[in-house]
């Protein structure tokens, strides 16, 4: 299956259908509910059913979007549905067993997503890497099948866009991004207004979180590379929510002189989570993931491994080093 049918065959789909179940990654990010709001309310609008799951709900950062109350657990019987569609979901596993369960009866899988490591495990894939979000293809999805694009889904879609980009500022934001965002604000996006919600409401646990971590942050000898930890039981002791570590790596990535930055979080049963952030393509995080059974992006690209903790950041950051050393002898 190519990783890129065209629009006309989702189209068909749409039209032909009348069930679907939305569905994005478990710890869902601003793209994830976006993607699925935004695509979700358009087949709504439609006059079609719609399912949108997902296995650890909706975060609260993102309560203020239209139509988010939609969002719901998976049920734990399959219900009768005609298509299941996965968003922004580089592996079918990374959904949730609860999405996988609850989407058991779907007689067609779909998969939109632009992550470059989808090994396209759907039925119908439409995966496009040079995509700088899964919410801009959805966009463009909409716009191509003159499908409705709700107040509801013009303020996910942007939101989806607006978080993946780093508020427009990675360097995979393109020229049709910019022109997507005038033409959401020209149907009456309050950018000023989602940008306070998105980006000026955070609750105080966030900023406690952002202390402790900085009290471990540690910059490799050459300055090259930044990264801290977060171990389980601060999560306990600041009763933390998945999404209160949402884009805090981006202040150690910013750090003049950093090519890569880290973020280890060991997580419950003494598993890692790795995010990783690389300030420059030709150290590729993405192919540094795949090693270790990850994915991502060039820049932007995360692992689940085994502890534990000081096991993990060993070999991770070892491997860094390893691609940050062969980067610069090339120069």
């Amino acid at each position: 299956m190519s990783d890129k049918v065209n629009f006309e065959t989702l189209g068909e789909i749409f039209r032909q259908n009348q069930t679907f179940a939305l569905m994005s990654h478990m710890r869902p990010d601003g793209d994830a509910i976006g993607s699925v709001l935004g695509l979700g309310l358009a087949l709504e609008a439609m006059g079609k059913t719609v399912h949108f799951w997902n296995v650890d709900g909706l975060p609260d950062s993102l309560a203020f979007l239209p139509g988010s109350e939609k969002i719901s657990l998976p049920p734990a019987e399959a219900p009768d549905i005609d298509v299941a569609i996965a968003l922004d979901t580089a592996t079918k596993v990374r959904l949730g067993e609860g999405n996988l369960i609850a989407a058991a009866k779907a007689k067609l899988w779909v998969n939109i997503d632009h992550h470059i490591s989808n090994p396209l495990y759907a039925d119908v894939n439409y995966v496009d890497a040079t995509s700088p979000a899964t919410g801009q293809i959805v966009y463009e999805i909409l716009q191509a099948l003159e499908m409705p694009i709700t107040a509801g889904s013009r303020d996910a879609i942007y939101v989806a866009v607006s978080t993946d980009t780093g508020s427009f500022q990675y360097d995979s934001t393109t020229a049709r991004t910019y022109r997507m965002a005038a033409d959401l604000m020209e149907r009456g996006l309050a950018v000023g207004d989602i940008n306070a919600k998105t980006y000026d409401s955070h609750p105080y646990r966030r900023i406690e979180l952002l202390r402790a971590l900085l009290n471990t942050l540690e910059l490799s000898t050459d300055g090259k590379v930044a990264h801290w930890v977060m171990l389980d039981q601060l999560r306990i002791d600041l009763a933390l929510k998945p999404e209160d570590s949402e884009g805090l790596i981006d202040m150690i990535r910013a750090i003049r002189g950093v090519q890569v930055a880290v973020f280890f979080e060991e997580l419950p049963g003494g598993k890692v989570r790795v995010s990783m952030r690389s300030k420059d393509r030709s150290v590729n995080v993405c192919e540094i993931a795949t090693h270790f059974g990850g994915g991502g992006h060039a820049l932007a690209a995360g692992i689940r491994m085994a502890g534990p903790i000081a096991q993990a950041k060993q070999q991770v950051l070892s491997a860094i080093a390893a691609a940050v050393s062969q980067k610069n002898e090339s120069f």
